[in-house]
């Protein structure tokens, strides 16, 4: 397309096969897009794009990011508020009439599978390494493994027990991200709900025991860690579990911890091996239909970011790269 729409601390620059999303750094600007900075989100990562009418005399587009395409959006998994959403620009209502122009051309430029989960990540989050305070500890990821370091002033007895964590990517299986501008807390249960967690697969993750009530320091939301050791066992409170660190007044913000839990998300998804239908021995077993060579292009790109990221090794990218090009 080549075209440029800019809207309200957002600027939409379109391209042939993706767009890429610029946010204004400004005191307007909320944190969470000010820390992304810029996103450039492939056609092919989207389901759908809306239109809307805002708030004061203004109109809403909004790409519709397909579930397991975005990483961020996996593990914010529904909790952002509207003004933090990374899809959404805002423009002045006089310009319905040009957003309506360029939300067709959008949805003309959606792939076939647009309505089906993807396969792989297509959009990238921030590169490790990546550090941020929680009000029990502070979690670091290296871009191979993540480590809790517990604060003697937060952290639960049961955590000064079992000391500092300490988790290889390949341990884990999904993220699970409560906003810390969630009204539950991560601590005294006075109500049980269900909570879902992003997983490596690109969906929820198995359903677990989340807590809300007023917690030892009145912490709100949290990151926890799901360990494939402990995939069948029930999820505790987080202020208990040390695979996980939980929030509260001032820590754990969404600007610092989403992008985190993104992060590791996708290192999760990357490191675990895409499993084949049926039981085949091969993602090009006798009979199956070869990839498009477009497509394996742009997955070998991705790959390449990844490993120059930091998210993916030497080998790991080569054996990756080369299952690829076993599909053409």
């Amino acid at each position: 397309m080549g075209d440029v729409l800019a809207g309200f601390q957002t600027v939409w620059e379109f391209d042939t096969d993706s767009m890429l999303i610029r946010f204004e750094r400004g005191i307007r600007t909320p944190k969470l897009l000010q820390a992304l900075g810029e996103r450039r989100i492939p056609f092919e990562a989207l389901s759908g794009v809306e239109l809307a009418v805002g708030k004061r005399g203004t109109v809403v587009l909004r790409a519709v990011p397909r579930p397991g395409a975005d990483p961020l959006m996996d593990a914010a998994d529904g909790q952002l508020k509207e003004a933090y959403d990374p899809y959404r620009l805002v423009l002045p209502a006089e310009r319905e009439t040009l957003a309506d122009y360029y939300a067709e051309r959008i949805r003309e430029s959606l792939c076939p599978d647009a309505d089906v989960p993807a396969e792989a990540h297509l959009v990238t989050v921030p590169p490790a390494p990546l550090s941020f305070k929680a009000y029990d500890g502070k979690a670091s990821f290296d871009g191979k493994a993540i480590s809790f370091r517990w604060f003697w002033t937060g952290a639960s007895s049961e955590k000064w027990k079992v000391g500092d964590q300490h988790f290889r990517i390949d341990e884990l299986t999904g993220v699970e991200w409560r906003s810390p501008e969630s009204r539950g807390s991560a601590g005294t249960a006075t109500k049980e709900g269900s909570a879902k967690g992003a997983s490596a697969k690109g969906g929820a993750a198995k359903d677990g025991t989340a807590r809300n009530g007023t917690g030892k320091g009145g912490g709100h939301g949290y990151l926890r860690l799901l360990r494939r050791s402990a995939e069948d066992e029930p999820l505790g409170r987080p202020d208990q579990d040390p695979a996980a660190v939980v929030f509260g007044m001032g820590y754990g913000l969404v600007h610092q911890s989403l992008p985190f839990a993104a992060a590791v998300l996708e290192a999760i998804r990357a490191s675990s091996p895409v499993p084949c239908p049926e039981g085949a021995p091969s993602s090009n077993r006798a009979g199956a239909p070869r990839r498009d060579p477009a497509d394996i292009a742009e997955r070998i790109r991705h790959l390449g970011e990844l490993h120059t990221a930091g998210l993916l090794t030497d080998d790991e990218f080569s054996a990756k790269k080369a299952e690829l090009l076993a599909e053409l």
